[in-house]
């Protein structure tokens, strides 16, 4: 079975369609049976299709089998081949990227990290999933330019477009200078080698100077990209993430901090700092701490731009989310700092039953949603409606620095120019129609995550 993933419901999507030109808007897509590297909510409802919503030894064995279908058609079947494609897209977003990836990646260096793959019985993960994606969004033809950067594509999308160059281009790169602290549970700041590719792969958190420097080069690099209109985004706290769950409350009264944040599939009552992964309290807020630093590089990038002449401008995406963190400050007024204030939802999230959280989405056993709905199911990338948030608030800064909104007919929209939050709820399934064995799912991948990684520290492979 073949299933496209909603590639246009991405920020970048939403954005075009609002703009009136998602028709011409090229942007990668990923077919296979469940995306990639995985789409938990594929692998959730083929498990409540076959086993309900409950837990038993046949749903380990299903879940293996789906995930062995998942990591053949990607490695030896039909999304193995290597695209040939010539265009640009004009999405050049790629998951999991730092700034350094996006400084040096290019279709050589994917090309020469392909392996041959080998099919483990315990490890069903899809190799070299992040090369297989970016080959699907970097042009691999002709062969002599398979050296460019993604700063290189962008600079030729500007250089093709009439006058102005890119209309607006949108910078988002910084989160995972940050993100694997809480995606791996571990805390490790930068040494010498961050600044390369090889040398970085250790480091979970990119120290305050050295992203300086590497935003450096990234300024460096967007100014010789011809465009209308920057648009530079802030690095959200990524320790508000629910893939990273803060237990046993909080570690004092108003402290934004719990003492330890583990899986969010581990119950504050099951919770062991001896055995289970997590970070403290005093490493969350490190992390913070450093995330603050980025964004006040980040700020000062726009301001000198604009002090420079250029027309820059920045999204505090940061804020945002802090806005709508439940657990952090909305479930603790205590802990929230005078600058605080909620979030308004638009009308059609707001409207929605029970409330739209930044928890860990889960389901109420009866065909609807329970809590959550900004995060996915990984716990780190937004839901359809989440990435509609984010677009909305770009497109508020897009629209305050003059760039012309139309219809799909190519009528000019009067302002402001608000999201169709309705049409993306029909297609959000996470939000809308939830898998009901969610919480069976978690206890699936807690068990998966404890077992290898005991058989991983036990067997050479």
């Amino acid at each position: 079975m073949r299933r496209r993933i909603q590639t246009d419901l991405s920020a970048p999507a939403i954005i075009a369609y609002e703009l009136g030109c998602l028709g011409d808007f090229r942007f990668p897509s990923y077919g296979g049976p469940g995306g990639l590297p995985i789409n938990i909510e594929l692998l959730l409802r083929r498990l409540e299709r076959d086993h309900g919503h409950g837990v038993n030894p046949l749903v380990l064995f299903t879940a293996r089998q789906w995930m062995d279908e998942l990591e053949d058609y990607w490695e030896r079947g039909g999304g193995s081949p290597i695209p040939r494609t010539t265009g640009i897209p004009h999405n050049l977003a790629m998951y999991g990227w730092d700034l350094r990836d996006a400084l040096e990646q290019t279709v050589d260096r994917f090309l020469s990290r392909l392996k041959a793959p080998k099919d483990g019985f315990l490890n069903q993960m899809v190799e070299n999933d992040t090369e297989r994606a970016a080959l699907r969004i970097y042009p691999t033809e002709p062969a002599d330019k398979r050296r460019r950067t993604v700063f290189d594509l962008a600079r030729e999308l500007g250089d093709e477009a009439p006058e102005h160059g890119i209309e607006t281009l949108v910078v988002f790169l910084g989160a995972n200078n940050a993100l694997p602290a809480v995606t791996h549970l571990r805390v490790k700041w930068s040494e010498e080698g961050y600044d390369t590719l090889d040398g970085k792969k250790d480091f979970t958190v990119w120290r305050p100077e050295h992203f300086a420097e590497e935003l450096a080069l990234v300024d460096e690099r967007v100014r010789g990209i011809k465009a209308r209109h920057v648009i530079c985004c802030t690095v959200p706290h990524v320790t508000i993430a629910p893939i990273c769950r803060g237990v046993d409350g909080k570690s004092e009264p108003g402290s934004r901090y719990f003492p330890h944040y583990t899986r969010p599939w581990i119950s504050d009552r099951a919770f062991d700092p001896d055995h289970d992964p997590h970070i403290t309290a005093a490493e969350a807020r490190a992390v913070d701490s450093a995330i603050d630093q980025y964004n006040d590089a980040i700020t000062e990038v726009v301001r000198k731009a604009r002090t420079d002449g250029r027309d820059w401008y920045l999204v505090d995406l940061a804020g945002v989310l802090d806005r709508l963190a439940d657990r952090r400050y909305i479930e603790d007024p205590a802990a929230r700092p005078q600058w605080w204030a909620p979030y308004p939802l638009p009308a059609a999230l707001a409207a929605v039953e029970p409330p739209i959280t930044s928890h860990f989405l889960n389901a109420d056993g009866w065909g609807g949603r329970a809590r959550g709905g900004l995060f996915s199911l990984d716990g780190v990338h937004p839901t359809t409606v989440g990435y509609g948030v984010l677009a909305q608030e770009i497109i508020r800064v897009m629209h305050g620095a003059g760039v012309e909104f139309r219809t799909p007919g190519g009528t000019p929209r009067p302002g402001p120019v608000e999201v169709d939050f309705a049409r993306l709820l029909r297609r959000d399934t996470l939000v809308t129609s939830p898998p009901q064995n969610i919480a069976a799912g978690l206890a699936v991948l807690g068990w998966a995550d404890e077992a290898l990684d005991l058989l991983r520290r036990a067997l050479p492979f």
